[in-house]
């Protein structure tokens, strides 16, 4: 069903643009449509045809493919956003009727210019987020204790090899104590198969790394993602805490996905992630922002989550906002400090606009 649904808005997005690209003359005139829509229509599915081909091992121009289609993605979302306030201003042709083409011509050349900004800044280094802590039962043992948070990492064929190295020297240089995945670590399962151990070795820090699985965890098939991410010296954590040291606990959920299929809804699974909790200050991971008050409620001083991007294009955030009660950034949950993190790499497109990949850096304060 949601296939179904998903193509259908896909198809009508297309068909939108389309139409409000071949009512400019000067487009029109220069776009055979015998080459335009046959082109309009491999771009259109390409995507999902990578996502096929991958599943099947169907050989490396799954990888072009997907770039190709991931970046379509991005670019028609624009194109459909900039006709959509264009037709918006002009009351849908009621009003200006005379400036139409004038008002979709600057439609046009306001997403081109979007869609080149968006692509440099996907590509530029994720930018260091600094927040300091203070966290009730702390020991002052932990006080000032750094720790590095990336989250939605999404490794894969896009993100790659060297990608993820830079990503851990980046992670180095911030000097953690501890580094926190926040789920969403790979795109898909096949990649794992990829030599990603040694890469994801390079991710280190005197007390640790752990690691929540994510949506796309689940979506590709975790075992063999989990099994990596131990195979490195992650600690993943599955509905469960650990004392990090006396005084100081993480705990952590699965992704709401991994609900789907099983018994327990995501209530019940922190239920279990907080069960016999040996107490003090506790860092709490869920890679959806979902069930801050509950968290607070049983005693986590902190709360990361990643998952919504910021929208990662704009103006999606608006739509993630919907969704999300906690979409980016720092908030106060009756006590508890949660950040949302806009993620360290990129979904689908190589494209951000107004929305830097980020990784936080977090000092923690005792009380």
């Amino acid at each position: 069903m949601f296939l179904i649904v998903f193509l259908l808005l896909w198809g009508g997005m297309h068909v939108y643009v389309v139409q409000r690209l071949l009512s400019i003359p000067t487009l029109a005139a220069h776009l055979p449509l015998k080459i335009f829509l046959p082109i309009v229509t491999f771009l259109a599915l390409s995507y999902v045809a990578s996502r096929i081909m991958e599943h099947y091992e169907l050989g490396r121009f799954s990888h072009v493919l997907e770039y190709i289609g991931a970046t379509w993605v991005g670019i028609v979302f624009l194109l459909f956003a900039m006709f959509v306030f264009a037709d918006a201003l002009s009351g849908f042709g009621l009003f200006f009727r005379e400036q139409q083409v004038l008002i979709r011509t600057v439609a046009l050349c306001t997403a081109c210019v979007l869609i080149a900004i968006s692509y440099v800044q996907a590509w530029r280094t994720p930018v260091v987020t600094e927040h300091e802590v203070a966290m009730p039962g702390l020991p002052a043992s932990a006080d000032g204790t750094v720790v590095v948070v990336g989250t939605d990492l999404h490794l894969g064929s896009m993100l790659n090899h060297r990608w993820a190295s830079a990503r851990a020297e980046q992670f180095k240089a911030l000097k953690p104590d501890l580094i926190l995945l926040i789920g969403d670590i790979f795109e898909g399962e096949k990649e794992t198969h990829a030599g990603w151990l040694p890469v994801l070795q390079k991710f280190r820090a005197p007390q640790g790394v752990y690691a929540v699985t994510g949506n796309h965890e689940f979506y590709a098939g975790p075992d063999a993602i989990i099994e990596l991410m131990g195979r490195a010296g992650f600690r993943v954590l599955r509905d469960e805490n650990v004392e990090l040291l006396p005084g100081l606990v993480i705990a952590g959920v699965d992704d709401p996905a991994f609900r789907k299929r099983g018994n327990r809804d995501q209530s019940v699974a922190l239920d279990q992630a907080f069960a016999d909790h040996p107490g003090g200050a506790t860092i709490f991971l869920s890679h959806t922002p979902v069930l801050a008050e509950k968290a607070a409620q049983l005693g986590a001083g902190l709360m990361l989550s990643g998952h919504t991007h910021k929208g990662q294009i704009w103006p999606f955030q608006y739509i993630v906002r919907l969704a999300f009660r906690l979409v980016s950034g720092r908030y106060d949950i009756s006590g508890m400090t949660a950040i949302v993190c806009r993620g360290t790499g990129t979904w689908g497109p190589r494209m951000r606009l107004w929305q830097p990949s980020e990784i936080l850096r977090i000092t923690l304060k005792s009380m």
